[in-house]
């Protein structure tokens, strides 16, 4: 039993999408469970037509719907020409669904979010199974909103393991024992309640994860447009290097401080069960990528490099010059996790705290309003943190190039540092 996760990247036009079949094709002779994210940015889009909060109706909504649907349509007709009939009729079912979600939306952002955005999935694995099946090869879509269980924690869905494990025993199982292959979605599940939530932005490499540790599998296989695990985003960085294997603590840390080509929660359950994570490239599938295993260092051991761009560094201050002290604290970060932004990076003096968060327009809606009651607030926007593992002075200053330094914080193995971009 093996779990595979395609990207949005894997599956962003007809041309990428016969080849993730092909792959598919190719390693279905064993029990195989595929995630697929949402097709190229589409995501995105959907993100456009989220309201901002109760009274604010997104901009273009006609114009944006029309962009994701003829988008999919054209990759319906390249991928199945003149036998289209059933796929627009489900996929339509499902823009159905997205305009009566984004006309009449709840006063809850998160919420609202969760319902929208997900529909991204649920097309692109509409669509790929029905062309797995056009094609020969034979699987069963499932919906993993009726397997992975979570809390209602909108945008951020935290896990209800027991209940999950449950679903995958008494009706996942079930399905791949006897169809073999299995096509469902990454990103989206569902509370108790019955609502769809996702995992936070990116999480489809979680939701493999997931799946992976309750059905036992022997192997998770990330397919990416990368040859493997690189030291820095080709993106940032010129010259890369491809980490052969990566001991599961490390891969922790790289995705806890933001390395891009893994979700943070995605190692500790495959570390818990001791399935190996393989980074291998969709454009050249027979190459050998990257594992994440249980091993004791980095082979080959080079500096590791993770660039964040458009973050924000907010400085807190109480309006009384009081100290920085725990009640103060804790009224800040209660207020952050209220509205769901994370930190980056933080740092404290007697008299301010200061934190590194992406820049979203939630900061500027909800937030610096919310602290500015109790608290006097400055703030610079368009920075870039950079982190480096397995530092040296040199480096460091061949990175920052004489770029202005925000913020800098050092341990033994790890430098922080937030400069202009």
């Amino acid at each position: 039993m093996k779990v595979f996760k395609f990207g949005g990247a894997s599956v962003n036009s007809a041309d990428a999408v016969r080849n993730m079949a092909a792959i598919v094709k190719q390693h279905a002779t064993d029990p195989l469970v595929v995630v697929v994210s949402a097709m190229g940015k589409t995501t995105n889009n959907l993100e456009l037509l989220v309201p901002h909060h109760q009274t604010h109706t997104p901009k273009n909504i006609p114009e944006t719907l029309t962009k994701i649907k003829n988008y999919h349509y054209n990759i319906v007709d390249e991928l199945f020409e003149n036998d289209t009939q059933e796929v627009y009729k489900q996929i339509n079912l499902l823009f159905a669904q997205l305009e009566e979600q984004v006309m009449h939306p709840s006063f809850d952002y998160n919420y609202n979010y969760d319902q929208i955005v997900s529909v991204g999935e649920l097309l692109s694995t509409t669509i790929i199974s029905l062309y797995l099946n056009h094609k020969g090869v034979n699987n069963t879509w499932v919906d993993i909103r009726t397997v992975i269980k979570t809390d209602a924690t909108y945008r951020e869905g935290k896990v209800d393991w027991e209940m999950t494990q449950s679903c995958v025993n008494h009706s996942l199982k079930n399905i791949i024992s006897d169809s073999g292959l299995v096509i469902t979605q990454g990103f989206i599940a569902s509370s108790v309640q019955g609502t769809t939530t996702t995992l936070g932005r990116e999480g489809s490499d979680y939701s493999a994860s997931i799946l992976a540790y309750c059905l036992d599998a022997s192997d998770m296989v990330i397919w990416k447009d990368v040859p493997g695990f690189l030291n820095a985003d080709p993106k940032f960085f010129a010259n890369t290097t491809k980490i052969n294997t990566i001991p599961y603590n490390e891969a922790i840390e790289l995705a806890y401080y933001g390395a891009s080509i893994i979700h943070p929660k995605t190692v500790k359950p495959l570390q818990n069960k001791e399935i190996p994570l393989h980074v291998k490239s969709f454009v050249t599938p027979q190459s050998e990528g990257s594992v994440i295993k249980n091993a004791s260092y980095v082979d080959p051991e080079t500096p590791l490099y993770i660039f964040k761009n458009n973050q924000i560094l907010l400085s807190i201050m109480p309006k009384d010059f009081s100290f920085i002290a725990e009640d103060n604290l804790q009224k800040i970060f209660g207020e952050m996790a209220n509205i769901g932004i994370k930190v980056n990076m933080i740092q404290n003096s007697a008299l301010s705290f200061s934190v590194c968060i992406d820049d979203h327009h939630l900061v500027f809606d909800k937030l610096i309003p919310t602290l500015q009651k109790d608290f006097a607030i400055r703030y610079n926007k368009g920075l870039q943190l950079i982190t480096i593992r397995y530092y040296t002075p040199k480096i460091i200053n061949e990175i920052v190039n004489h770029r202005k330094i925000y913020l800098e914080q050092h341990s033994r193995i790890t430098a922080q540092l937030l400069t202009e971009m």
